[in-house]
């Protein structure tokens, strides 16, 4: 075979496994991070210490009757101010029957495929976030957010590889009553899609009512306690140091459930911690490890996640700034003294202070979402979509995020240096002849695994490009995002839908959103 021929077998073959390649095949959920450390041991050790020294002296404020009457005997004490205080020697006891893993699994098709395996520094991508407005491209402005772009944020993450689990990503704005809300929430995602998901509720007793919905997606009565598919999210802190009643008893709840609780825990340097970034380190963690030690007193080993999520101040102005370099460091220490207790990590990273999606939008979501993945954060929450320091959530711009962080998945898998990978003998047989790499077997044999491919970046040439009529990345994005809305109109409750409708107060109607398609 002459060289022509095999230059020709060689493009017509790589041409073949492009497309046949979803551009993914080189990244999966679950990639270990833990490369970046940005706390040394003794840093480790002396937050650690700090943060045992607040709980034993400060404590936590607006302790309620119900959680003393749980914590007092097992050893808590309250102070003279009326602070409920952890003991050091209780919470390191406590700290040594701690679950380090938990599992989220998939529903119907996608079980076992996506479950989720939180353990050690595995990296997930996680939708979240609550955004009360909802970004429109067309008008380059935000509306109030709707029950039915729930739904449409969650069909959307359906088709996203990237994104593995699913959250409420904007409210319901448009339903006011506290139980419709949560139950119209949970059937818009539990439709949308079965992949695992974090959801917050408003009032503890919501949790019997969205069970029976959980068995009723999942197969049956029980079927969601056996394999649960959804941890329960919330704030039961409010910095400084003091508990939030509603989400409390929420956490105090599902503890006695034995359910995963994966809090936020949320205070602001500056403004409701130290402006110091060591200082509101230690305060964070002591709040997060209060919740922790509450949990395992109720429940001995139930799992929790450690979910130390401090945020910056722009002290200039008093508002939150979640697209800072001092975001990303501190949530990536945050993750680290999570490792250094040995539980599972989740923290909020890709939270820009961006309006769309733009070069601010771009380096603030980079910076972040990619040191807290490579710092082992098991489970990174808002990113997908958020923009506006939360206050907003795009299609677009999600879609933009899914293809950004299997980037950053592909950075996280490193580098496999094997005598195959090293290729020694491949690249004496291609210089020899000939004199390139496109075409041989080792080439093909690793085109889909080696490299993600993507496709809202433009790689074209510039004159390409020009031809194509100039696109930027917010109109392939919103191309992208509107295929994908325009044709995929899930509702994976299937025969137990009509059981669902006669049971709660669905307000979403998903036939005729499909039929207006």
């Amino acid at each position: 075979m002459n060289a022509e021929n095999k230059r020709a077998g060689g493009r017509a073959a790589r041409r073949a496994a492009r497309e046949a390649s979803t551009g993914n095949e080189a990244v999966r959920a679950g990639i270990p991070g833990g490369r970046y450390q940005p706390l040394s041991d003794a840093d480790m050790q002396a937050i650690h210490r700090a943060a045992l020294r607040i709980l034993e002296r400060t404590g936590l404020g607006d302790s309620t009757e119900e959680l003393n009457a749980l914590m007092l005997p097992k050893g808590a004490v309250l102070n003279e101010f009326g602070r409920l205080c952890f003991p050091a020697a209780l919470v390191e006891d406590v700290l040594t029957q701690t679950a380090s893993e938990f599992m989220v699994y998939a529903r119907g098709e996608r079980a076992g495929r996506d479950d989720m395996h939180v353990t050690g520094k595995s990296v997930y991508f996680v939708n979240s976030g609550t955004a009360v407005t909802t970004y429109e491209a067309e008008t380059q402005s935000y509306r109030p957010s709707t029950l039915r772009d729930i739904y449409n944020f969650t069909r959307l993450v359906d088709r996203l590889d990237n994104i593995h689990m699913l959250g409420d990503t904007v409210l319901a704005t448009d339903v006011p009553d506290d139980f419709q809300h949560d139950m119209n929430m949970l059937y818009a995602i539990l439709a949308g899609s079965q992949k695992p998901a974090c959801l917050s509720f408003r009032d503890r007793s919501h949790i019997p009512h969205a069970i029976r919905m959980f068995d009723l997606a999942s197969g049956g009565e029980g079927a969601f306690l056996e394999r649960p598919s959804v941890i329960f999210g919330g704030c039961p802190v409010v910095s400084p140091l003091r508990f939030g009643k509603e989400n409390l008893e929420i956490l105090i709840d599902t503890a006695k459930l034995g359910l995963c609780a994966d809090l936020a825990i949320p205070p602001q340097a500056g403004a409701t911690a130290p402006a110091t970034l060591a200082g509101t380190l230690a305060q964070s963690v002591a709040e997060t490890l209060a919740c922790v030690v509450i949990v395992n007193l109720i429940n001995p080993g139930t799992p929790i996640s450690f979910a130390a999520w401090p945020f910056i101040t722009d002290l200039r102005t008093g508002s939150f700034t979640g697209g800072s370099g001092e975001q990303a460091l501190i949530s990536a220490a945050a993750i680290q003294m999570g490792q250094f207790y040995s539980l599972p990590t989740s923290v909020g990273c890709g939270m820009t202070d961006a309006k769309l999606p733009d070069a601010q939008y771009g380096l603030e979501k980079a910076l972040t979402i990619a040191l807290a993945a490579h710092a082992g954060g098991n489970r990174l929450c808002e990113v997908g979509g958020m923009m506006g320091s939360l206050m907003g959530c795009s299609f677009e711009s999600m879609v933009i995020d899914d293809e950004a962080v299997g980037m950053i998945l592909r950075t996280l898998r490193g580098i496999e240096v094997t005598d195959e990978t090293l290729a020694v003998d491949v690249i004496h047989d291609c210089t020899i002849d000939p004199g390139h790499f496109l075409g041989n077997a080792h080439t093909l044999g690793y085109m889909n695994t080696e490299f993600v491919y993507p496709d809202l970046m433009n790689r074209d040439r510039t004159d390409t490009w020009e031809g194509d009529g100039r696109p930027d990345l917010m109109r392939r994005a919103k191309a992208k995002s509107d295929r994908l809305l325009d044709s995929h109109f899930p509702n994976y409750f299937g025969a137990a839908d009509a059981q669902v409708l006669a049971e709660f107060p669905i307000l979403l109607d998903i036939a005729a959103m499909e039929m207006q398609a």
